[in-house]
């Protein structure tokens, strides 16, 4: 399975609505990570991110940004 490096950025910081952009396709996680820290390295601006996904194909891999998870309950032994 191919890894999808995406630029995903929020509509007026809404969380809830994100627009994404494939910025490219690799076969190797490695090669995908090192894309990505440079390009956001690059970033000159804020309002968007960039995230790499894992996926069968594209729009499997936009599901997964786009769908909404609950964040995390934190242990008291983890804070």
């Amino acid at each position: 399975m191919p890894y999808y490096l995406f630029k995903v950025s929020s509509r007026d910081s809404i969380d809830l609505v994100k627009d994404l952009e494939l910025v490219e396709v690799f076969d190797a996680f490695r090669d995908a990570k090192i894309e990505a820290k440079k390009l956001r390295a690059e970033q000159a601006e804020d309002g968007f991110s960039y995230k790499v996904m894992f996926a069968d194909n594209q729009l499997s891999a936009e599901e997964q940004l786009l769908e909404k998870r609950e964040k995390p309950v934190l242990m008291e032994h983890e804070r």
